[in-house]
């Protein structure tokens, strides 16, 4: 079994701690994604696990064994890099089977398993072309076919993507999670797109300076995230964040005030932010759930006037660059509805209330997510 622990891991660089306690159980077969920023930890928590960065406290177990002094070569993982590091001088072929080679395997059980990579990555035809005669995603493939060889208890992804443009990254991304249904294997995938992240794993880990903010499922993490900075990362275009008051609580639910303009959320059960009336509160509200007139399919709604700054069509989907309050708003609307908008048009928008996170603005800590919350039934 190919379970991965980290049990209060810790790794400083001089006086900078990179990675902070950080404790993380991956279960067999599973495919997790570390997500975050540049600098958040990540990779790093990534090359600890493959042996290449030692840990200054806390335990890592592969397998339920302790490999904090195990080599990376015994540790039974197989890395893929950004960068493919491919050897320039080799063939395909080669550059599959060079650690069979280094480990004097049989020539029979080299070429079958290289046989099988390459079939099972599409890359047979190509096993006797150099690197430099290879596309991105092709150099991208083989250097998965490497790992792939090594028939490891765990992969582990740094970036694998980054270099490739849309398209192949798209392809790849499929190939890739093929792969791992195919395999008896546990993978560990560090990205910073957050697409990526939604698409391939089976949970997200949200980092940010060292710590993981939230560990979910993908469904989990975007419908309700634990702070501002996880709804924020996750999702594109990203949450919209309305700063203003919580006005007060009432029969009709809780009043939430924006500069000249309030909503009313509907809540049945309005405990979770009682503490906060009178307080500072930031609305957040994905693109999606803001609507325009010709949208409304009998959702509970709440209208906000707001000015579009900027139309940005983008195929079946429009997005709205709006101003409400002097905040922006932005709208994720169907190309096909949506009305003819100019910069400077003023138009009525509608919030999906069964839609919006309320975020304590001092803590910036979620407060309470309507869709997770009742709302009072339509009378």
């Amino acid at each position: 079994m190919a379970e991965v622990e980290l049990r209060h891991v810790v790794k400083r660089y001089g006086a900078v701690e990179v990675v902070k306690d950080l404790s993380l159980q991956i279960a067999h077969h599973e495919f997790l994604v570390l997500v975050g920023a540049s600098g958040c930890g990540k990779s790093t928590t990534l090359r600890l696990v493959a042996g290449l960065e030692g840990a200054d406290s806390g335990d890592i177990l592969i397998g339920a064994r302790r490999v904090n002094s195990v080599p990376p070569k015994d540790r039974d993982v197989a890395m893929v890099f950004q960068n493919y590091a491919l050897y320039p001088h080799l063939s395909v072929q080669d550059n599959i089977a060079f650690s069979m080679q280094l480990r004097r395997a049989p020539r029979a059980e080299i070429e079958a398993k290289v046989r099988k990579a390459a079939d099972t990555l599409g890359l047979g035809a190509l096993l006797a072309r150099k690197p430099k005669e290879l596309s991105g995603g092709q150099r991208q493939r083989v250097a998965l076919a490497r790992a792939l060889v090594r028939e490891p208890a765990v992969f582990l992804m740094d970036e694998p993507l980054s270099n490739l443009d849309a398209q192949l990254r798209a392809q790849t991304r499929v190939e890739i999670k093929k792969l791992h249904q195919r395999l008896d294997a546990t993978v560990i995938y560090v990205t910073h797109d957050q697409t990526e992240a939604m698409t391939m794993g089976d949970r997200i880990a949200v980092m940010s300076k060292g710590e993981i903010a939230q560990l979910a499922t993908p469904r989990e993490v975007y419908e309700a995230p634990v702070n501002m900075f996880v709804a924020g990362f996750i999702g594109s275009p990203g949450m919209n964040f309305l700063r203003g008051t919580l006005a007060g609580l009432g029969t009709d639910g809780a009043t939430v005030v924006l500069g000249d303009q309030r909503l009313v959320l509907p809540l049945a059960d309005p405990a979770p932010i009682a503490g906060l009336v009178g307080q500072p509160v930031i609305l957040g509200v994905r693109p999606e759930a803001v609507l325009l007139g010709a949208q409304l399919r009998g959702e509970r709604v709440g209208e906000l006037r707001a000015e579009v700054e900027v139309v940005e069509p983008s195929g079946a989907r429009t997005y709205l660059h709006l101003r409400c309050e002097g905040m922006p708003l932005v709208a994720d609307v169907d190309t096909l509805s949506a009305p003819e908008l100019a910069p400077g048009d003023a138009l009525p928008v509608f919030v999906n209330l069964a839609q919006v996170h309320v975020f304590d603005a001092a803590t910036e800590r979620t407060a309470l997510h309507t869709a997770r919350s009742p709302l009072i039934p339509r009378t």
